[in-house]
């Protein structure tokens, strides 16, 4: 009897464990985005949180979406250790660190680069992108190619030729311009059929029919690049989804987000040791700032 109580015990935990790795896709997405190591609250002031990038092992860069204004969080002590403002109210949308450079991204496309940030004198400089979209939410710094990912939110035209079209762009840091082109093109019809073909959890809608479908809006919220593995990250907050695609722009894997965990995913960032935070706007909630320890293979 003891015997049979441990087979049944060894197949149950077998299959538990295959649907956790199937619902989760831990086997490929290093994180446990269920349990978060850390859930910190965030100070009302960054209710609109929209952009984060870490500074140090212990600080991380915020702005929000209303004003001109660097918050630098300390999330050892979960205090705000200093903020300074660098330019008028506006829609700003994402922020990343180059050295001692910070890197602002409005949502027009208009890029703000902060030298030397942690000084009274900082110097600003403002670079118009000239980009093609109208509404853009994510940046990161894509160290190997000395340039800036601009994740577009909206689409890049109107007509059913852009329906299913998704882009990202590259800023060029040396010459201080952007790629005439898209750097990445996705394809959201062809990511759907690979989710629905691979079995992940998608969100749905009812469609004019009455049938429950699976769909997907890929509406840039943020990107960011890995340390180590050098994937690239991209949320969509309305869906809510979190896509890691390799350096060629190929699906590897998605994950639908909890709605009660991430009210509003805006944010993006990674220490060194591959520990991962995402902030989410506060709304009718708080803000939060989330930790997810990188799993090791």
């Amino acid at each position: 009897m003891n015997n049979l109580y441990k087979l049944l015990f060894s197949i149950y935990f077998g299959l538990t464990a295959c649907e956790n790795a199937r619902g989760q896709n831990t086997d490929i997405l290093p994180y446990d985005l269920k349990n978060p190591t850390e859930v910190l609250i965030l100070p009302d002031t960054l209710r609109e949180i929209s952009g984060i990038t870490v500074l140090s092992d212990s600080t991380i860069g915020c702005i929000q979406d209303e004003n001109g204004i660097v918050f630098i969080y300390n999330f050892l002590n979960q205090t705000i250790e200093n903020q300074f403002s660098f330019h008028l109210d506006g829609d700003y949308e994402g922020i990343t660190k180059v050295g001692e450079t910070l890197y602002i991204l409005r949502s027009d496309g208009m890029i703000f680069e902060i030298e030397n940030y942690l000084s009274r004198d900082f110097k600003l400089d403002v670079h118009a992108t000239g980009i093609p979209i109208a509404n853009n939410e994510g940046l990161c710094y894509d160290a190997a190619n000395n340039r800036l990912l601009i994740g577009c939110k909206s689409k890049l035209g109107k007509g059913p030729e852009f329906k299913n079209l998704r882009v990202l762009y590259a800023f060029d840091l040396k010459t201080k311009s952007l790629g005439e082109k898209p750097l990445y093109e996705f394809n959201v019809e062809q990511i759907r059929h690979l989710a629905q073909k691979k079995g992940y959890e998608l969100p749905t809608k009812t469609n004019k029919h009455g049938e429950i479908e699976p769909v997907i809006k890929f509406t840039t919220s943020e990107v960011a690049i890995h340390p180590r593995s050098k994937q690239l990250y991209l949320l969509s907050s309305t869906d809510p989804i979190l896509f890691l695609f390799d350096s060629e722009g190929k699906l590897i894997t998605l994950q639908l987000l909890d709605k009660a965990l991430f009210n509003k995913a805006e944010g993006i960032t990674f220490l060194q040791n591959g520990d991962m935070f995402i902030s989410n706007e506060g709304q009718q909630n708080k803000p939060t700032l989330l930790r997810f320890k990188m799993i090791a293979k």
